[in-house]
């Protein structure tokens, strides 16, 4: 059976229509800014997001330190003896240690306290 002229160019123009129709999918689905594209930039904003707020956090306890160096002197305190070992004149440093002793040295100093070490006062000049 034959088909008339005038049929025959409906039947292109729905090929045509078929075709621009299942490029355009392949352009949703697959092409460079489709679905798949955007699932994988959705992924990797989330990522981001988790870094900026650790990243937050950090910043927000960096500011809180540099405000309490920069308001009071107990943070520069803090600072000297952790960070620099120092002490105030007048001040006993006592340092507890969390080592395991072992059986001889615990017989031979009996009447000491175990992990307990006292540093005399630092010695200041006098005239």
């Amino acid at each position: 059976m034959k088909y008339p002229i005038k049929y025959l160019g409906q039947f292109i123009l729905m090929i045509l229509a078929i075709a621009v129709l299942l490029g355009l999918q392949y352009q949703y689905w697959l092409g460079e800014n489709g679905r798949a594209n955007y699932a994988n930039l959705l992924q990797q904003i989330d990522e981001q997001q988790i870094i900026n707020d650790k990243q937050r956090l950090d910043n927000r306890v960096l500011r809180a330190d540099v405000s309490d160096l920069k308001t009071g002197l107990q943070a520069v305190e803090e600072h000297a003896r952790l960070d620099l070992g120092l002490i105030k004149p007048g001040e006993t440093f006592v340092q507890m240690s969390t080592a395991a002793t072992t059986q001889s040295t615990s017989v031979q100093n009996a009447n000491v306290p175990d992990a307990v070490e006292s540093i005399p006062e630092p010695l200041t000049n006098q005239q």
